[in-house]
């Protein structure tokens, strides 16, 4: 399960697997982007690393952050760039995409859809145990929450039925694509 937080300037991604009802972070990484750049740029950037993360780390399938509002309409356009250009490097890399709105996913992982950050990032530490050593960043922090929620949700989303399932990328070619991602792997 791949969870994505979409920004902007800092879009975090994690990959989260779980057994005996055990979570187990594989692994974890930001996508930073310059903010001096081009909005074009940007994007590109967040869509061709996250693709790239998804096919090298063999996702199965992928959730993202629904969102609903926003501080101010500027800010709010410029996250749905963002999180549209995920979305679609997600379905690019051939990965089923789930949406969970955040207090699903407050309510998932620390028990209250009203849980600030803070009290969500220990929770996604204390399941993750020895884990979370790899988690640096709010961002991967965040997108391990957000594939927690869909692991706990995964019965539902299952009994919806199947999806279908973009095409694939050559995984045996990532060096052509020119990047280069940040990434902390976790052993188990």
């Amino acid at each position: 399960m791949l969870g994505v937080d979409p920004g902007s300037r800092h879009t975090g991604w994690a990959l989260v697997t779980r057994v005996a009802g055990r979570f187990h972070l594989e692994a974890a990484g930001v996508i930073h982007t310059d903010p001096d750049a081009t909005m074009a740029d940007r994007l590109r950037t967040i869509l061709r690393d996250l693709r790239a993360a998804a096919v090298l780390h063999r996702a199965n399938v992928a959730s993202v952050e629904a969102i609903f509002s926003h501080r101010s309409a500027q800010s709010a356009l410029v996250l749905g760039q963002a999180r549209g250009v995920a979305l679609a490097a997600l379905a690019d890399a051939g990965l089923p995409v789930h949406e969970y709105n955040a207090s699903t996913i407050k309510q998932s992982v620390a028990g209250s859809g009203k849980a600030d950050k803070l009290q969500v990032g220990r929770m996604v530490e204390m399941l993750l145990g020895e884990h979370t050593v790899a988690l640096t960043s709010e961002h991967a922090r965040d997108a391990c929450a957000i594939a927690m929620t869909h692991h706990l949700h995964a019965g539902r989303v299952l009994a919806l039925g199947p999806q279908k399932r973009a095409r694939r990328l050559d995984p045996r070619s990532p060096a052509s694509w020119g990047v280069t991602l940040p990434v902390v792997k976790v052993r188990a």
